[in-house]
C-alpha cells in the first residue's frame, strides 16, 4: 500500500467513527444534561441602579437606544467618576516615618548621546 492510500483509509475510518459516535449520542435517552446558569445573582433590593444596569445589559443592542438605560449609564459614570466619589476607607494612608523621607532632591545625571554608525545597507 502506498502512503497516500493509507492516509485516505485512515481519514475514512476517522470520519466513520465520528459519525457513529454522533449518532449514538443523539439517540441516547438518558438523563437530560444539567444546565447550569453562569451569571451574576441580581440583588436589586439594595441598589435599584444596579438592577437597571443588569436589565440594560440583557437588552443588548437595544439598550443603546433606550432612554432609561442611557440615564442609568450616566448615573453609573457619575457615581464612579465624580470627584470625591470614592470612599475614604478604600484609600488608607500609610504612616510615614521621618527616616524614610529624603528632603534633598535627587540629582539625575543626563545620559550622553550615543553615536550609532549606519549599517552598510543604510549608507547612501
Amino acid at each position: 500500500m502506498e502512503g497516500k492510500t493509507l492516509a485516505r483509509l485512515g481519514a475514512i475510518a476517522f470520519v466513520a467513527i465520528a459519525i457513529t459516535a454522533t449518532a449514538i449520542e443523539l439517540t441516547r435517552k438518558g438523563d437530560a444534561p444539567s444546565v447550569r446558569a453562569f451569571g451574576r445573582v441580581e440583588s436589586t433590593s439594595s441598589d435599584p441602579l444596579r438592577g437597571e444596569l443588569f436589565r440594560c445589559a440583557r437588552l443588548g443592542e437595544a439598550g443603546q437606544h433606550d432612554a432609561v438605560c442611557l440615564r442609568a449609564w450616566a448615573d453609573n459614570r457619575e457615581r464612579f467618576l465624580a470627584p470625591g466619589s470614592r470612599p475614604a476607607e478604600r484609600l488608607p494612608t500609610a504612616p510615614v516615618s521621618s527616616s524614610a523621607v529624603d528632603t534633598a532632591p535627587a540629582k539625575i545625571a543626563p545620559n550622553p548621546p550615543v553615536a550609532v554608525d549606519p549599517q552598510p545597507s543604510e549608507a547612501r
